[in-house]
């Protein structure tokens, strides 16, 4: 039972660290819009925009977020991410 524990917590802090670094390559690429028409950049947001949208929606129910202008999503998003691993 201890080594299946062990092995769920690795594996979701394996999923944890995956996400946030195709977080971190996505907001990297974004800043070039050359890459964001490469089939890497669409890749990487088919895994990670699952993540964010849920986040983006929440934001944009605040009154004024939806006129703001940085997609505050990302942060909050990864805030999560972290504390979702130092809980584990």
């Amino acid at each position: 039972m201890r080594s299946l524990n062990y092995l769920v917590r690795s594996l979701a802090m394996l999923l944890i660290e995956v996400l946030q670094t195709l977080m971190l390559v996505m907001a990297l690429m974004s800043w070039i819009p050359q890459l964001r028409q490469t089939k890497l950049y669409y890749m990487i947001s088919m895994v990670v925009e699952p993540v964010i949208d849920p986040f983006r929606r929440l934001l944009y129910k605040i009154p004024g977020m939806d006129r703001f202008p940085l997609d505050l999503s990302f942060l909050v998003a990864w805030m999560v991410l972290s504390m979702l691993a130092s809980m584990l």
